[in-house]
């Protein structure tokens, strides 16, 4: 029989084996264990990617989103400031309604005024108090009691008295009315507004009122026959 030589493992043998065992492993691996480059490029086809902005650098999709939130704002502002310029435009307008009827009123308070004379009672009482409202605006002084004293000693308060017995009756003029005032004198003196006639109560004493305080100051410094 053939003789069958004896294998000597050496370590130098042992340390090749496992470099070689080692070294199939990672091939197998290799082989086996990860996708190809074919499946990879597969798998990255099929996923939907979205895009992603760079760092600072808005999207289509951010700028639209932005442009309706500016857009929105701008609208709602613009409503407010409409609604605020309607408010004032009321307001405005009914403060100058009110103006205007406060006018109007004022007005007619003021033509009612006008229109509607101050009364006087048609005794002595209030033909003074005319007058003396007349005098007042003609700037004649004079006093009630002035012009009552001097009333009731010419005439005792008759506005149709008549003098017949003096010299000016004798002349032809004779005095006559509340203060007894002659026809040239009540001519020369008559003041303005009151009825031109001698024996009206209100002219006569209105114009021997401004008589006297042509001759003497006043009616009130009058105590005798003048």
């Amino acid at each position: 029989m053939p003789r069958i030589s004896t294998l000597r493992i050496t370590r130098s043998h042992k340390i090749a084996t496992a470099v070689l065992v080692a070294a199939g492993s990672v091939t197998a691996i290799t082989a086996t264990g990860g996708p190809s480059e074919a499946q990879t490029t597969a798998t990255r086809s099929s996923v939907s990617v979205e895009p992603v902005a760079a760092a600072g650098i808005p999207t289509a999709k951010d700028a639209a989103e932005k442009a309706a939130k500016e857009n929105a704002a701008k609208e709602a502002a613009a409503k407010k400031a409409a609604a605020k310029a309607l408010a004032e435009k009321a307001t405005a307008k009914k403060a100058a309604e009110k103006e205007r009827s406060e006018k109007q009123a004022a007005n007619r308070s003021t033509e009612r005024k006008a229109v509607t004379p101050k009364k006087y009672a048609n005794n002595l009482d209030g033909w003074i108090r005319e007058s003396l409202d007349i005098m007042k605006k003609k700037n004649i002084p004079g006093s009630y009691e002035g012009l009552h004293r001097n009333i009731m000693r010419e005439s005792s308060g008759n506005p149709n008295a008549v003098n017949d017995w003096d010299i000016n009756a004798r002349n032809g003029i004779p005095s006559k009315g509340l203060l007894q005032v002659i026809q040239p004198t009540f001519d020369a003196y008559h003041v303005k507004g009151t009825p031109k006639k001698l024996t009206d109560p209100v002219a006569n004493i209105t114009a021997a009122a401004n008589y006297a305080a042509d001759r003497y100051g006043s009616i009130d410094n009058v105590d005798s026959a003048y």
